[in-house]
């Protein structure tokens, strides 16, 4: 591949199967002028509401973005949560041929509200017990149908219960039988359970929770740093394992080969689904064989974009092209 163009006309052509947690982002936007008579608490006059994909639909919408085509597989409750995110999905043009709904349990809604560009409250409707047998037997069915079409398979952990050590196992053994890689974005829950996979990608906070080590960035604690890398090397046997580190920026490491990169000078809006994209970036690349370097400056470029924005929202390729190319990527 000789230029960054063709790689990016190269995503239009890739499938990527997206296994997770999806939830409904929702926003209420509102003037909070008086506090309630009835508690110590502002009284919020409603002046807009938004519902926007978020978890493994987010994904999906970055994916997208990317230009390649996203199939979505997860669990939503038969709920009006469920409704709404099948609707958002439908005017995103989005395949909801992979979601399963199950009357056992609700579709996680994050209901934030805000008042003067500050978030007052966050209310979350959801559950995070693993899926049950009558739940996990359609789940699978799905994913074996999705995965005949998939080019990368991203699992899209927020411990919200879809992706059960059990199901992790299975999905990326059938994975790897048909030679399809596997990228990763890990919660702390089942952080251990993704041995064998391509790309290992958590972030700082998550590398400790799930190692259950303490270590400083490695601005100031290198050596911890890459022993905890090496201990997560050991345990899982990732190809790639790519760490965001926030504002010092990512890390990558494959083989024996360690790239650290720089966050690149941003004015910062929102870090909101920042991971969402770098994920999404590294599974396309992964896909076309991108070494790791190359995969983790991208994600980097991707991720500090779309903290420019307010909310959850995709990245946009073109610009992510401009950015890559004025960078010497």
């Amino acid at each position: 591949m000789n230029t960054l163009s063709e790689l990016f006309d190269n995503f239009n052509r890739l499938r990527v199967l997206i296994i997770g947690d999806v939830m409904v982002d929702a926003y209420v936007w509102g003037r909070a002028t008086r506090l309630s008579p009835e508690a110590p608490v502002p009284v919020v006059h409603v002046a807009r509401t938004e519902n926007r994909l978020g978890g493994a639909a987010n994904v999906a919408l970055n994916v997208q973005a990317l230009g390649a085509t996203p199939l979505l597989c997860a669990v939503i409750g038969t709920d009006a949560g469920g409704d709404q995110l099948l609707q958002l999905l439908r005017e995103h043009d989005l395949s909801a041929a992979g979601i399963i709904r199950s009357a056992a349990r609700p579709t996680t809604v994050k209901q934030r509200i805000l008042a003067h560009d500050q978030q007052l409250l966050r209310i979350d409707s959801e559950v995070e017990t693993d899926l049950d047998a009558t739940e996990t037997t359609p789940l699978l069915a799905a994913y074996d149908e999705l995965l005949a079409r998939a080019d990368v398979v991203i699992f899209e952990d927020y411990d919200k219960g879809v992706l059960s050590a059990a199901v992790i196992e299975q999905c990326l053994a059938r994975a790897r039988q048909r030679g399809i890689p596997t990228v990763v974005d890990p919660k702390k829950k089942n952080f251990l359970a993704y041995r064998h996979c391509t790309l290992f990608k958590p972030n700082l906070k998550e590398l400790r929770e799930g190692l259950k080590l303490e270590f400083g960035a490695p601005d100031a604690d290198r050596a911890g740093f890459e022993a905890a890398v090496a201990r997560l090397r050991e345990e899982l046997t990732p190809e790639i394992v790519l760490v965001t580190l926030s504002e010092h920026g990512v890390f990558a490491q494959q083989d024996a080969v360690k790239t650290y990169l720089p966050a690149h000078v941003r004015s910062i809006s929102d870090v909101s689904g920042a991971g969402d994209t770098v994920i999404s970036i590294a599974a396309l690349c992964v896909a076309l064989g991108q070494p790791a370097a190359f995969t983790a400056a991208l994600a980097n470029l991707g991720g500090g974009l779309v903290c420019e924005q307010v909310g959850v929202v995709p990245v946009e390729k073109q610009r992510l092209l401009r950015e890559a190319e004025a960078a010497g990527l």
